[in-house]
């Protein structure tokens, strides 16, 4: 029982390290055929369009949302010690160093990584993959790099509007309902928040596009090798919920990560 319990563990280890080292090799050739040329911009467009443009609405009502209720939480804790004048620098400051990354990239993983997995799944079990392999057509350069890319773009774009947005609805809960002055509010962010900080918030969200599309497209392209071997409706379905799952933490992990070396 013991030595059966030992080889599982081992087992299960050697599984780990080997799908650790096949998705590093993965996004290594991704990101060295996205630098070399012969470059497609249409199929990059496209993918902004529907990672970017598409997901602007739910970014829009998500920032607004965000930003109203974390001035409210910030003004029953600052009215308290006579500081509300602080609400602009604190608000701006939580969005733009955490929270507009944070969520950006999570809204990103439900509506748009679930999507990529799912579609390069279904490739992947239906053997379409393996056609553009046999036509001489590169899947990574083909399928991949245009994702990669304009998750590069799109989620700083998409995390810089959450952070506008977030600011204008922490201003209307601030100012218009509260009555906090106008002035002070935007003086206080003008004073707080310096480049350092905007800069926070752009690493972390190129990071989590590029982390993003990599655990998304990774996972459906190495469909055929889960353990539990199942195609169809019923594998593609399991890895998109795993790579959802993964995605989620590994953006967790990532924002620690970087808010501590950054810090």
């Amino acid at each position: 029982m013991l030595l059966q319990q030992i080889e599982k563990l081992g087992d299960n280890a050697l599984y780990v390290v080997e799908r650790t080292g096949l998705m590093g090799v993965f996004i290594a050739s991704c990101l060295a055929k996205a630098v070399t040329p012969p470059y497609r911009w249409f199929p990059i467009l496209k993918q902004i369009h529907f990672i970017g443009t598409r997901s602007t609405v739910v970014i829009l009502v998500a920032g607004l949302f965000t930003g109203m209720v974390v001035a409210l939480q910030f003004y029953d804790s600052l009215v308290r010690f006579g500081a509300v004048a602080m609400l602009g620098a604190a608000v701006a400051l939580g969005l733009i160093r955490e929270l507009a990354p944070v969520l950006t990239a999570l809204v990103v993983i439900g509506r748009v990584g679930s999507a990529i997995c799912a579609e390069i799944g279904i490739m992947r079990s239906d053997e379409q993959i393996d056609a553009l392999e046999c036509m001489a057509v590169d899947p990574y350069r083909y399928l991949i790099v245009p994702k990669l890319v304009a998750g590069l773009i799109a989620v700083p774009v998409l995390t810089l509007i959450f952070s506008v947005i977030g600011i204008a609805g922490g201003w209307f809960v601030g100012v218009v309902l509260f009555g906090v002055s106008e002035a002070a509010y935007f003086q206080g962010m003008y004073e707080t928040v310096v480049w350092d900080d905007i800069e926070m918030g752009l690493v972390k969200s190129v990071f989590f596009g590029l982390l993003i599309v990599w655990i998304a497209a990774g996972k459906g392209y190495f469909l055929h090798l889960e353990r539990n071997g199942s195609f169809g409706a019923e594998g593609v379905s399991h890895t998109t919920t795993d790579a959802v799952v993964i995605s989620i933490i590994g953006v967790l992990v990532a924002d620690y990560l970087i808010s501590a070396l950054m810090l």
